[in-house]
Formats: C-alpha cells, sequence, structure tokens
C-alpha cells in the first residue's frame, strides 16, 4: 500500500516536475518510508530551488539522521535554530544527533533548554545518557565515600620527571610552585605560605600536558584525579556544580592530591561569552572551590591545561588560583632526542642516531614522534612476519617514517599568533612571540 502511495506520487512528478510542493510530500513520504537516501534526494532537488524552504532543511536533517550523517544534520539545525530557538522538535533532534556525534556535554545543553520548554518532551534515549545518577539520595558523605570506592579516576601513578622527556624549564617550575613546598613544609610556615595552589599549562596540542600532570603526582608520591569536562557536566540544573564540589571534596580527603582538570577552558570559558545563566553558575562554583571558601585546600595541587587559553575566564588567573601560567612548547631538539630515546626504549634496535633524527623533527609534539616511531614499527611488524622473526629498527625506518607524519603544531601556531600578536596587553602571550622569533 505503501509503495503504491510513493509509485503514485512518481507518477504525478513525472507530469509536473516543476511541483515543489508535490515533490516535498513525495519525500516526506519516502522518509516515512524508511528511505532516507531517496528522501535526502527530493529534499536536495527542493532546496536548489528554494533554498529557504524550512520544511525541507528540516526534512533533509531528518534524513541525513536516519542515515547516521550526524555532522551534516547538527549543521542544518543549528542553522534553523537560530530562527526559531525554542522550536521543541529541532531541539530534540539536535540533542539527538549532538549525543549519536559523541558530543554529549553540548547534547545535554540543548536538551535542558528543551525541557526548559516543554517539561514533558522527555526522551528515553536521552535520559538514558545524560541524566545518570542524579536522582540518587544520600548525603554529600554518603556520595564522596562513594566515589572513593568507585571513582576509577583516583590513583597512585607510578610515573615521575625521570619518564618525562625534556620540559626542563617547565619540571623547575612545577618544582617550585608544587613539589618543593611538599619537601620543606617548615620554610613555607616561616613565611606564612600555605601549601598547595593551582598551575595552568597551555600549549599546543599533544605536547605532554597531561603526562606531565600525572609525573607530577608521581614525583611526589601524591594521590592524582584526572577531571575532563564530561565527569562534571550535567544536563540537570545544579548538578555540574555539585559533581565539582564533590570531585574537590574528594581530592580534599587524599592530600597531597595532585587534581588534574584537561581542557580546563571547556569548564571556565569567559562567562562574557555565555548565553546561559546555568554555565556561569558552574564558573562561580569552579572560582570558590579554587579559593577554599567552604573548605581549605592545604595539600590540594590544581593543575589545569588548555589548547585555548584565550578563551578562559580572567578571573581564573587571579593570585591563589592559577596564579603560575606556564607556556609548554613543542620539546626542543634535546627534548625531542630524550622523548625519542624514552619511546624507543627496550625495543628491537639497530644503529640510531638520535641527534640526527631529533634534528629531522623540528615542531614535532611528543604526539607526533609517538606517531612517527608508531608507523616505523608497523613496517617492522611487516618485514617481521615475513622473516619469522623480530627485526631491529634502523635509522632509515625512523627517517622513512618522517616522511609520513607531519607536525601537528604548526596549525596552533597560526591561532596563536595572532593572539600573541593583538590580543596580549598582559603580556601573557610573550613566550609564543619569543618561541616564533617575533619582536615584540
Amino acid at each position: 500500500m505503501q509503495e503504491d502511495a510513493l509509485n503514485n506520487l512518481r507518477e504525478a512528478l513525472k507530469l509536473s516536475p516543476d511541483n515543489m510542493l508535490l515533490r516535498l510530500m513525495l519525500a516526506e513520504a519516502l522518509l516515512n518510508a524508511k528511505q532516507a537516501d531517496k528522501a535526502e534526494a527530493e529534499f536536495k532537488i527542493i532546496l536548489d530551488k528554494d533554498p529557504s524552504n524550512e520544511q525541507a532543511r528540516t526534512g533533509l536533517a531528518k534524513a541525513f539522521y536516519e542515515q547516521q550523517k550526524y555532522s551534516a544534520a547538527i549543521v542544518i539545525l543549528e542553522e534553523l535554530l537560530e530562527r526559531k530557538p525554542s522550536n521543541a522538535p529541532l531541539l530534540l533532534l539536535l540533542s539527538k544527533s549532538l549525543l549519536k556525534n559523541d558530543e554529549p556535554a553540548k547534547a545535554m545543553q540543548h536538551y535542558k533548554n528543551l525541557l526548559a520548554i516543554n517539561p514533558s518532551a522527555n526522551d528515553e534515549e536521552l535520559d538514558k545518557h545524560l541524566r545518570g545518577a542524579n536522582t540518587a539520595g544520600g548525603s554529600v558523605d554518603d556520595i564522596i565515600e562513594s566515589l572513593e570506592d568507585s571513582f576509577e579516576k583516583l590513583e597512585k601513578p607510578a610515573i615521575n620527571f625521570d619518564h618525562v622527556g625534556g620540559m626542563n624549564k617547565v619540571k623547575e617550575e612545577i618544582k617550585i610552585k608544587i613539589i618543593q613546598p611538599l619537601q620543606y613544609p617548615e620554610h613555607y610556615k616561616a613565611y606564612g605560605k600555605k601549601i598547595g595552589g593551582g598551575i595552568l599549562l597551555y600549549g599546543p596540542p599533544g605536547c605532554g600536558k597531561t603526562y606531565l600532570a600525572r609525573a607530577t603526582a608521581g614525583q611526589i608520591n601524591a594521590a592524582f584525579i584526572s577531571i575532563g569536562i564530561h565527569d562534571v557536566l550535567d544536563m540537570w540544573i545544579g548538578s555540574s556544580e555539585k559533581k565539582l564540589h564533590e570531585i574537590f571534596e574528594l581530592a580534599r580527603r587524599q592530600t597531597p592530591c595532585v587534581i588534574f582538570f584537561d581542557e580546563i577552558d571547556a569548564l571556565g570559558a569567559s562567562r562574557s561569552d555565555m548565553r546561559h545563566s546555568a554555565s556561569k553558575m558552574l564558573i562561580n562554583q569552579f572560582l570558590t572551590e579554587l579559593d577554599g571558601v567552604q573548605a581549605s585546600n592545604d595539600g590540594l595541587l590544581i593543575l589545569g591545561a588548555t589548547n585555548a587559553p584565550w578563551h578562559l575566564d580572567a578571573a581564573f588567573r587571579r593570585p591563589g588560583r592559577f596564579d603560575r601560567i606556564i607556556f609548554v612548547q613543542p620539546p626542543d631538539a634535546e627534548g625531542r632526542e630524550s622523548i625519542l630515546r624514552i619511546l624507543l626504549k627496550d625495543k628491537p634496535l639497530g644503529q640510531i642516531d638520535y641527534a640526527l633524527l631529533a634534528k629531522q623533527t623540528q615542531d614535532f609534539s611528543g604526539a607526533d614522534l609517538k606517531a612517527l616511531i608508531d608507523v616505523a614499527i608497523e613496517e617492522k611488524l611487516r618485514e617481521s612476519f615475513e622473516k619469522g622473526v623480530p627485526q631491529p629498527i634502523q635509522n632509515k625506518d625512523l627517517f622513512n617514517a618522517i616522511k609520513q607524519v607531519k607536525p601537528s603544531t604548526k596549525e596552533w601556531f597560526t591561532t596563536a599568533r595572532n593572539y600573541a600578536l593583538y590580543a596580549n596587553d598582559s603580556g601573557l602571550y610573550d613566550e609564543i612571540l619569543d618561541f616564533l622569533k617575533i619582536k615584540k
């Protein structure tokens, strides 16, 4: 019966191919018949004739969603919602598309907006993945005890600064701010200075900020908690602030403890850029926790990492918060040589010219160097399978791999250079200019 209706619409279109209303009916019918690919083609024909046709644009987004083309659906839905921000069906579809596209933080924000407009518009799939256990009762102490038992990110790292190649200047800064206060507490007590505080690490991705934070905890045999945006953000009003407080309380019970916030700009974005009061409330809660207003932060060592410090709220950089800001640049030649030695340790090796390799990998991040070695190893594995025994990695293997791996830091410096030149009144990004050899 359904196929008959589709055939009738097709026949009618043959007689009147420019009838966009008729073509829209066919596209909707195809979508309802689970023929999303054919529906997509019809919606595109309509939009070629009339790009402003919102019904066709909505239909195309649905067709993309049904075909798991979530990124394409998101682009259309966000454009439609700019004109109709309170459209509940569009908000629901956008939330589901974002969730499927591995963007739960954005999904929960739009879903929260949807529920504010229509509290009865809850969706079972979104609730299952985003709501979590926020309705669970119990006191803060009960929740903290539960976190201590189950929080997988509470650890005692087995690595220390010896496992970190290069980065000597950064390690020295961390020693002064974090390690020496624990080694010489009486000196700090004499000057009335608390043990603890915050350091913000910034720089291009893949340069070892997360690894360095973990090594810092290992260096002082401290507990380590690594926090990402998805560990904190929650779609229910007030829940994100509560989760953030619980994480800080857990860290305070484990002192000395290093608590590391990865991509901190996602949690601490400038409040002037925010549209939603809920996000501003989370920033205020974060600042309260950093200040230790409700509980002492003595012995709590806070590290934050960001690739985009220019998006971080300026309040985070005040004394007593992240008052030490360190540029983690790509490793220099000595650092690259050290990283290569660490990465190649315990592997079957021939004669390796580490100094020459380091010279040939300028602008490579630590992650780029690891990728380079992975490429070389994959080639040696193929050779080893053919010969029946593991074959040693030679200079030529690594130099061949260099041709296949490009440094990932250059794109970051293109953006950072603009901020350092034109939004650097405080001199915060002078180190970027120094690295790029640009005169101030």
